[in-house]
């Protein structure tokens, strides 16, 4: 029996399995509008039998995109493009998520086959770039300036802002993007965050960020809708943010209205050494939910049917989120429940298919 294609419920929505399409940076876009392009890579992905498709990260504010090429949805006129790709995910029977980010010190940066190397403004890049402290990411970045008080407490707006957007555009989950050494996960970290300030220093300041945005968001967003974070739940170096402090943060957010916490690893310090494997930060995702009772999303060289349905069945997390297997195959999940003898329905137009 099929533990993957069991129905989810969160909240007011029920998504038709537990399989989600992780947030993927297309770099596609001018000016954060989305194009032809998301609405034929999204909407292939519901196609193809996913329950959640997610938004690559989409930028809450012109100068909080990662490139210049970056979806955003920091203007009003963002939602109606926007729109035309969430009714089409609903009419395949998938719920449209949106992931709600801030690039902070890793900003205004080239595409990946273009390098990683800082874009000039007069290539389309900008400054400043902006972080808790005054540290660049790497070499090749920008030095970021350090946010003052009111630029943080503009920040948490600029989410609320685009939560109302986005609920606006026709998504029923928002994910805020605390993760991967963007600017939420960079107040959290003591290796990217040495303010001496309330946003730094202690557990308590360095999440308050994060704790203002949840509010700042839950209070705009549906409350019939979902609100995930994703949560880098260690940054694989001594001294750094690390799982035991992922646990206790998602112990804080739940009252606050987080209903899963999508669990990755690493991104905010450079070359650190990370045990990469098949399924390797799924222990994370267990370990959250285990000790806090929150409903988590594990993800990471989930490849394997089996393999993802066991997370499931074993209780390891409630949702498994792929990434590059759906961009090798939109169809994994027909391909997954034929594998585990599960029922999944297919458009008419590709019913004889299936």
């Amino acid at each position: 029996m099929s533990h993957l294609f069991d129905p989810l419920t969160l909240r007011g929505i029920t998504l038709r399995n537990r399989i989600a399409v992780s947030p993927m940076c297309e770099y596609s876009s001018t000016d954060g509008f989305p194009t032809d392009w998301h609405l034929v890579h999204l909407g292939s992905r519901a196609v193809g039998g996913a329950g959640l498709v997610l938004t690559e990260a989409a930028a809450v504010a012109p100068e909080g995109r990662i490139s210049p090429q970056d979806l955003g949805i920091y203007h009003d006129e963002h939602v109606e493009p926007l729109r035309r790709i969430t009714h089409f995910i609903d009419e395949q029977g998938a719920v449209a998520g949106i992931q709600l980010a801030h690039a902070g010190r890793k900003a205004s940066t080239a595409r990946p086959w273009e390098g990683k190397d800082a874009v000039p403004v007069e290539n389309g890049g900008w400054r400043p770039v902006f972080g808790p402290s005054a540290l660049a990411f790497d070499d090749g970045y920008v030095l970021p300036e350090a946010l003052s008080v009111e630029g943080i407490q503009k920040v948490v707006q600029d989410f609320a802002q685009a939560a109302k957007r986005a609920a606006d555009a026709g998504f029923r989950v928002a994910e805020l993007h605390a993760a991967h050494g963007y600017l939420l996960h960079e107040f959290l970290s003591p290796q990217s965050n040495q303010r001496t300030d309330q946003y730094g220093g202690s557990f308590e300041n360095r999440t308050r960020i994060v704790r203002e945005t949840v509010e700042a968001v839950r209070a705009v967003w549906p409350e019939q809708f979902p609100l995930f974070v994703r949560l880098s739940a260690t940054d694989w170096t001594e001294g750094g943010w690390d799982i035991a402090q992922s646990v206790e943060l998602t112990r804080i957010l739940k009252p606050l209205g987080v209903d899963l916490v999508d669990t990755s690893t690493g991104g905010n310090v450079p070359r650190a050494k990370i045990p990469v494997g098949p399924g390797y930060q799924v222990q994370f995702a267990e370990q959250i939910k285990r000790d806090t009772g929150v409903l988590t999303g594990a993800v990471g060289l989930i490849t394997d049917p089996q393999q993802a349905d066991g997370i499931i069945r074993e209780g390891k997390a409630d949702l498994v989120l792929l990434a590059r297997e759906l961009l090798r195959d939109p169809y994994w999940p027909r391909r997954a429940a034929k594998e585990l003898g599960a029922e999944i329905a297919a458009p008419v137009q590709y019913g004889r298919a299936w």
